[in-house]
């Protein structure tokens, strides 16, 4: 990364003649603190948490976050029980995603042959890749498993 994230958002905002505030720089803090998937409860849940005394309202938050999308700094990788799960995408290696459907678990994981296979197709057909995003849905091993205990006979009727 040539450029902070907080140094890419302030030119993002510069471009919407909008300022890099408090409590904007605090969120891309906070983001980027960790590379872990996270929606905005949680992010709002682990701002609340903070003991150096900085809010930032969940109206912030919100915005915010609709702002570093469109910026490139995050992105939205997938909906969980109503709620959009992001990522941060900026400086980030590229990477795709195993998404369980009953429990929701998010696997990353990195294919040199996916990526020659794209290339290859994208060459067949003159095409410029600049990026790509796969997210595979399923269900994880431990969702696959059968349950460990058996219900009783009398708890099926």
């Amino acid at each position: 990364m040539a450029v902070s994230p907080e140094e890419k958002y302030r030119e993002f905002l510069a471009t919407k003649n909008q300022r890099m505030t408090r409590e904007r720089a605090i969120i891309v803090d906070e983001v980027f603190s960790s590379h872990e998937h996270f929606d905005a409860e949680q992010l709002i849940q682990r701002l609340a948490q903070r003991t150096d005394g900085r809010r930032v309202s969940r109206s912030t938050i919100y915005r915010s976050l609709a702002l570093l999308e469109e910026a490139g700094l995050i992105r939205r990788v997938a909906r969980q029980d109503d709620r959009d799960v992001f990522e941060h995408d900026y400086g980030y290696p590229q990477h795709d995603h195993l998404i369980c459907n009953r429990c929701g678990t998010l696997l990353e994981f990195h294919s040199e042959e996916i990526t020659q296979v794209l290339e290859k197709v994208a060459r067949e057909h003159g095409f410029r890749i600049e990026g790509h995003r796969l997210e595979v849905n399923g269900l994880c091993d431990r969702c696959c498993r059968p349950p460990e205990t058996r219900p009783k006979k009398l708890n099926l009727l």
